[in-house]
């Protein structure tokens, strides 16, 4: 279990159906929220209302779904739980929880399956701020990674985390992995999940693209990277979008292709503490950082999919060490 530092009020539920699922970051009484989207194909809930410029000066939850856009609707599960214990954007005597979100497409099955309402409100009544559980939970239940030539010569993926310490402050940084390329460790210095040839090797796919092998690319539409920065710091609106912004850095460095026309990428950030920002440019650093190890927290545990080839147990440690 990994184990990853939240800040006070923070809390991390996860809920599935056994084909996809839904994680709920709740903030139930407001931090101040940012955003960037960065993929050709989002699938996205107001985000909008987090531009620095909008009205709204916090958020009670962020949700991150499988289910492609059916999976929006896991927000209104999440709507109902905050509601229900009155936490919200009082006005005219009612209460609205401001509840932001995003999806993956991980539609890849016959049937379409996909978090609902209910699964969203079971997430939050498993939210928990200890022991929080990582890996294909959640959003990550049907993430996978390596899409390039079909899911037939793709990898298993998941939800991951990580925290990065920087002048006192922490980052946290939550990602769901659901890339069409290959995910990299830089640290390892090899490619630890995504598209395979037949053999079991990995195809690399951005040498793939840029060699113009484009009908293959067509079957990898199922894409899209999507996750949270959580910081303990206290930043105003337009640091926290800056934080988010920034923290794509971390997909540069560990997704081969990224931000492709068929990825929705976005990336949330949550202020939720009062401790002194000593230095912006040391927490966007350390930000980067921990989308960078969370990355790879998704795919650690990573297999091949039904590629019709089995790796050895000398080849599985080699690959997935």
């Amino acid at each position: 279990m990994n184990k990853v530092f939240l800040p006070s009020g923070i809390k991390i539920g996860h809920a599935d159906n056994g084909h996809n699922g839904v994680t709920v970051i709740l903030c139930e009484n407001g931090c101040v929220g940012g955003v960037d989207v960065r993929g050709g194909a989002p699938g996205t809930r107001e985000t909008d209302l987090l531009a620095p410029e909008k009205a709204a000066q916090s958020v009670n939850a962020i949700v991150l779904t499988g289910g492609s856009a059916f999976g929006l609707e896991s927000t209104c599960g999440v709507m109902r739980w905050l509601a229900e214990r009155g936490k919200g954007f009082k006005v005219s005597g009612k209460t609205v929880p401001i509840v932001c979100g995003a999806v993956i497409f991980d539609l890849n099955e016959k049937e379409t399956y996909y978090p609902d309402i209910e699964l969203g409100y079971k997430a939050c009544a498993a939210a928990s701020d200890k022991n929080v559980a990582f890996g294909a939970v959640g959003v990550g239940k049907g993430a996978t990674v390596g899409k390039l030539r079909g899911m037939k010569y793709a990898c298993t993926s998941g939800v991951g985390a990580a925290t990065v310490k920087a002048a006192g402050a922490h980052v946290t940084a939550v990602v769901a992995v659901n890339a069409l390329g290959d995910v990299f460790d830089p640290e390892a210095g090899k490619i630890v999940a995504g598209c395979r040839n037949r053999d079991g090797s990995f195809a690399f796919a951005e040498k793939k693209l840029l060699g113009g092998e484009y009908l293959d690319f067509i079957f990898g539409k199922g894409n899209t990277t999507i996750g949270c920065v959580i910081t303990d710091a206290k930043l105003d609106k337009l640091q926290t979008g800056k934080l988010a912004s920034v923290a794509h850095n971390g997909l540069a460095r560990t997704i081969y292709p990224v931000h492709t026309d068929y990825d929705g990428d976005t990336l949330f950030a949550l202020s939720a503490g009062s401790r002194p920002v000593v230095n912006f440019a040391l927490l966007q650093a350390a930000a980067v950082k921990a989308v960078e190890r969370a990355v790879i927290d998704a795919v650690s545990g990573s297999v091949a999919t039904e590629a019709g080839f089995e790796l050895s147990d000398e080849e599985k440690k080699e690959v997935f060490s």
